[in-house]
């Protein structure tokens, strides 16, 4: 992954998702998260915390919550939950309506397979309307500067797989973006927040990720 090794950091997923129908039981972990366990490559050999937690961080269709999710296809049909659940996270994100542009912008970056190849990552997918708020020229601009974008997209992933729950106890959590800083949970269930960004579909199970599809683009170093 070119741009990763020019970024220095031990990334080890980001950004692609699944949204789901909000109801049920919540079966998900209420621990902090498992650590990734797949091998880096040698130019993403950042460690990442080893350290034992209560819970995974695995969700199932029935956690998921916010009000975007009723806007994902439903049955089987790409994008649906049903269909990218089984799928890794890039992967899954592909097929997803909501985050076209996210989905350009990892291309863009050549994360597609660094990303899929994770083991146990949380994402925090910016919606395309929170790309749609920084402006044409401004994404553009990012796409063409894969070295600019790969730090942005660092920073909304995290190196453990968190539920709603796990996020809300850490309070605090650290990105792959480590130079950008902590990123802060606030609130919980419809109303958690990360660094200011509001959930618009939450606990989305991926293959290899937990997913919240959020309303703005995080900026590194802001903690807003």
């Amino acid at each position: 992954m070119k741009t990763l090794r020019t970024a220095g950091i031990g990334l080890t997923a980001v950004a692609a998702l699944a949204l789901t129908a909000c109801s049920g039981n919540d079966q998900a972990s209420s621990g902090s998260g498992s650590s990734s366990s797949a091998p880096m490559s040698s130019s993403m050999s950042a460690p990442m915390s080893s350290s034992a937690s209560s819970g995974d961080g695995m969700t199932t269709n029935a956690d998921v919550f916010g009000p975007a999710c009723s806007k994902l296809p439903q049955g089987n049909a790409p994008g649906s939950l049903d269909s990218m659940g089984p799928q890794p996270v890039a992967s899954a994100a592909s097929t997803n309506p909501l985050l076209t542009k996210l989905v350009a912008a990892v291309k863009a970056t050549n994360l597609v397979d660094t990303l899929n190849s994770q083991q146990a990552i949380t994402v925090f997918a910016p919606a395309d309307s929170a790309f749609a708020a920084l402006g044409d020229a401004k994404f553009n601009e990012l796409a063409k500067n894969p070295t600019q974008l790969a730090p942005i997209l660092q920073y909304h992933v995290l190196g453990k797989r968190y539920d709603a729950k796990g996020l809300a106890s850490a309070g605090d959590v650290t990105s792959l973006n480590t130079a950008g800083g902590p990123l802060k949970i606030e609130g919980s269930g419809d109303n958690m927040t990360v660094n200011g960004a509001k959930i618009l579909c939450g606990n989305i199970p991926t293959k290899n990720a937990t997913v919240f599809v959020i309303d703005k683009v995080l900026t590194p170093g802001t903690n807003k």
